[in-house]
């Protein structure tokens, strides 16, 4: 066992306590020091009576159309697959694949020799049961022919009418016309050609105007009604919109889906749009032709909130809360918050606060369309 002197031991915790109040000065100075810078770095805004150089744009009034994207097929406003009601040969075509053709012109006429040679018999038959009719009719007078045999002469009468009516009827059907003006689709028979009743012989479409199909949400029925416009693009002509009017509503809506069927008639009077295409459709529910809009980058967001810097006839930014409406390509359609004519900042406005003196940049101020 080591004795150390007493003098020894007080100069030796003396050291410690020296070097314990040493590092804690040191540890408290460098906390300060760091609190300092963080301190400047948290402040906000240039030095006072500096004013920055910013980009400003011109709030303004425009026309805003608040829109929903669909997707839909168009649908010819009339279409008919034509087919033959009597069996025979074709006789005659009178129309050109994919032409246009006018209501009640004659598009296939199917021989009608036959029914002609059964016309005349009919004719014929129809006489002989008149004059046996009327000789009847002379004699029930006198008793020379009982009441039965007059009533069967009667209905001998009324049967061949009615068969001579049947053959006239057929031989209008040998004559086959267009129901409407349109266009011819595919031909699929030949002068020539025997056909059976009801084959399909060609269609006949009406593609202008024509119509857009689609289906909407339940939820934005509350928004729609008949008479809105609708804007349609395709990908056969990708730079162009075609616009058209809703005229259909569905009463129902589909269970499965909770969509409702709405239809839409679009003018086609170049026949570029053609039945069964696939169509990207915006369905414009309101219209607001004085809205106020700014450009999208002037909006700055914290948390829920959205505000603007706006800049006083002072040359100061402001801090303003808006509400913001439609949300357009570049732009937002601000509903509460700042009125026609003020500037909002879209540039520079990191570097400032509120209260900050601003400079704005360049003469054009004016909202980009």
């Amino acid at each position: 066992m080591v004795v150390y002197p007493t003098n020894y031991l007080k100069e030796n915790i003396m050291r410690a306590r020296l070097f314990y109040f040493f590092t804690l000065g040191t540890v408290l100075f460098l906390s300060s020091l760091a609190l300092t810078g963080c301190g400047n770095q948290k402040r906000k805004g240039p030095p006072a009576g500096f004013a920055v150089s910013v980009v400003a744009k011109t709030v303004k009034e425009e026309k805003i159309e608040e829109k929903i994207s669909l997707v839909g097929s168009l649908a010819a406003d009339e279409f008919v697959e034509i087919k033959n009601e009597i069996a025979g040969v074709i006789e005659g075509i009178g129309f050109d694949e994919g032409q246009p053709v006018k209501k009640g012109q004659m598009l296939f006429m199917i021989d009608a020799d036959k029914l002609k040679a059964s016309l005349a018999q009919a004719e014929a038959n129809l006489g002989l049961a008149h004059t046996t009719f009327d000789r009847f009719a002379s004699l029930i007078k006198s008793g020379a022919v009982s009441q039965q045999e007059y009533d069967q002469a009667q209905s001998d009468l009324e049967a061949k009418q009615a068969e001579l009516e049947l053959i006239k009827a057929q031989l209008k059907e040998t004559v086959i016309t267009a129901a409407f003006d349109g266009v011819m689709g595919e031909r699929k028979v030949s002068l020539g050609q025997f056909v059976n009743q009801g084959a399909t012989l060609t269609y006949l479409i009406n593609q202008d105007p024509l119509k857009a199909e689609f289906r909407i949400p339940e939820r934005f029925l509350g928004q729609l009604k008949e008479g809105q416009t609708i804007e349609v693009t395709v990908a056969a002509y990708p730079e162009e919109e075609f616009k058209g009017e809703v005229y259909f509503i569905d009463p129902q809506v589909e269970e499965q889906t909770r969509t409702a069927l709405v239809k839409a008639k679009l003018p086609n009077p170049q026949g570029k749009l053609r039945r069964g295409m696939f169509a990207n459709l915006n369905l414009i529910v309101s219209v607001r032709s004085r809205a106020l809009v700014v450009p999208e980058e002037a909006l700055i967001l914290k948390g829920d909130d959205v505000f603007v810097f706006a800049v006083d006839p002072g040359n100061k930014a402001q801090m303003k809360k808006v509400k913001v409406g439609v949300r357009l390509a570049g732009k937002a359609e601000i509903v509460e918050g700042l009125a026609e004519g003020e500037h909002v900042i879209v540039e520079g406005y990191q570097k400032i606060g509120p209260g900050s003196a601003v400079k704005i940049k360049g003469s054009n101020q004016e909202i980009p369309k």
